[in-house]
């Protein structure tokens, strides 16, 4: 039998094979909804990109679901084939992706029916809500095919296709790209039209990910890998609990601060509507690093979770550190853009008045501060998934959004005012940044105490 090549190539190797691919279907993800905002800015103005940002928790509600199966299913199969199980791998794919099934249709009914009163919740002003209405209805349609895609794309990579996961993200993409001029401009359908440009495309990258069940190499499917199983369900949604944990609490934290910034920013000159225009820019604008990041994570799991179930520890904090590594470089990057150019990237999304512009600048440059080091908090959390540790995971993905960030955004308003708001972000970030450096740390040295007592780990 051949050799994994996840056990014995060079990790450098494997991880530019994996999170390539990784990042770029990643980075599609979160262009779906960039694209969107800055063609509704151009064509309905800053109203529009309120209405945009007001809808996005859908979004993250989605990718949650998405995270829980699709992550804990891939992080099983990983798992299951380091161990040479195929029979309980095939089992932990066919169970995930019937659960993406099911979870995509239950939110789809629910969304729908508690549509207005989750838009108030999401803090829709009377002004943005119409938008925010229109749009978000139409979205929700795409939602199951949203669940499915970003699902089955971990079990693709898991498979050792990430190439083909990248394809079905980027097929979505370019059809959203290209609808969502000609049905906003052309059809003059307005928010409308990009709203149906994203349903459009994700059902295009939904068949192409659909289709890869008859492709799969590391996995061989029977009828009853496909029974549904309570037991495999809970083992799935444990592994998967810790990444899907982390967008819930993101969901949380934009509901709490777009309700602040309407609040604090009423008692200052830009307002309510303006606040929540940029809050939502800003954010989206960051989804692009972190889709990156969350690239090179996803693109490691598979890697560290293989290696850490053959008991190769040393490639385990291999694939880990060299990971942090690409993260540290992008993130160095992503602060130079943020701190040196804000008024060019937010210029994409639309025009807008100078209190506009003036906020927008000075959100993006003040919450985004310590974008350096906050991508280390979610590949840990990623990392000690991969190892089958999801409650540690779990843990630490709760860190930045749950343990600080909430708190933080609620209490600083209260000396600083609209200020507070701004100023979590960076706080948050730097500590979550040191908790996950010493956790995963006494982790790394667990791992090589184990295998100094078991030469055969450095096999």
């Amino acid at each position: 039998m051949t050799e994994n090549p996840l056990g014995c190539e060079k990790i450098s190797k494997l991880l530019k094979n994996f999170a390539v691919p990784s990042i770029v279907a990643s980075l599609v993800g979160s262009i779906y909804n960039i694209v969107d905002q800055i063609f509704i800015g151009q064509g309905v103005g800053y109203l529009g990109n309120a209405a945009t940002n007001v809808a996005y928790p859908f979004s993250t509600i989605c990718l949650a679901i998405a995270l829980l199966v699709g992550i804990g299913s891939a992080s099983r199969v990983s798992l299951c084939l380091g161990r040479k199980e195929p029979e309980a791998a095939a089992k932990a794919a066919g169970n995930g992706i019937v659960l993406m099934g099911i979870f995509g249709i239950i939110y789809l009914l629910l969304g729908e029916a508690l549509l207005p009163l989750l838009l108030k919740a999401f803090g829709a002003t009377t002004d943005v809500f119409p938008y925010a209405k229109q749009y978000a209805r139409i979205t929700l349609i795409g939602m199951p095919f949203l669940i499915v895609t970003n699902g089955m794309s971990n079990l693709i990579r898991a498979d050792g296709k990430p190439k083909y996961s990248m394809i079905c993200m980027v097929v979505g993409a370019v059809v959203n790209t290209i609808l969502d001029p000609i049905f906003i401009f052309v059809c003059d359908w307005g928010i409308a039209g990009g709203a149906w440009a994203t349903v459009i495309g994700q059902i295009f990258s939904f068949l192409l990910a659909f289709r890869y069940l008859w492709r799969f190499q590391t996995i061989h499917f029977e009828k009853e890998s496909f029974l549904l199983d309570i037991k495999e369900g809970l083992k799935i949604c444990s592994m998967g609990i810790s990444s899907s944990s982390n967008q819930i609490a993101i969901t949380v934290i934009q509901i709490i601060q777009y309700n602040s910034l309407t609040y604090y920013g009423a008692l200052t000159k830009y307002g309510t509507d303006i606040p929540l225009a940029s809050c939502g820019i800003v954010m989206k604008t960051n989804a692009i690093l972190l889709a990156i990041v969350v690239g090179i994570s996803q693109g490691a799991q598979p890697i560290i979770g293989f290696n850490y179930g053959a008991r190769q520890y040393h490639r385990v904090r291999e694939a880990y550190l060299l990971a942090v590594k690409w993260n540290l470089i992008v993130s160095a990057i992503g602060f130079i853009a943020f701190q040196f150019f804000p008024h060019s990237i937010i210029s994409l999304f639309g025009n807008g008045d100078g209190l506009y512009f003036e906020f927008a600048v000075l959100f993006m440059r003040t919450y985004l501060f310590m974008v350096l080091v906050n991508g280390v908090q979610l590949l840990s959390s990623s990392f000690f998934t991969a190892i089958g540790k999801p409650l540690k995971g779990a843990l630490l993905a709760l860190t930045r959004q749950t343990f600080f960030l909430i708190p933080l955004t609620l209490l600083l308003p209260l000396r600083f005012g609209i200020m507070g708001v701004l100023l979590a972000g960076p706080v948050a970030d730097f500590s979550a940044f040191v908790l996950s450096v010493v956790l995963v740390g006494l982790e790394l040295r667990k791992q090589k105490n184990a295998a100094q007592t078991n030469p055969a780990c450095l096999n």
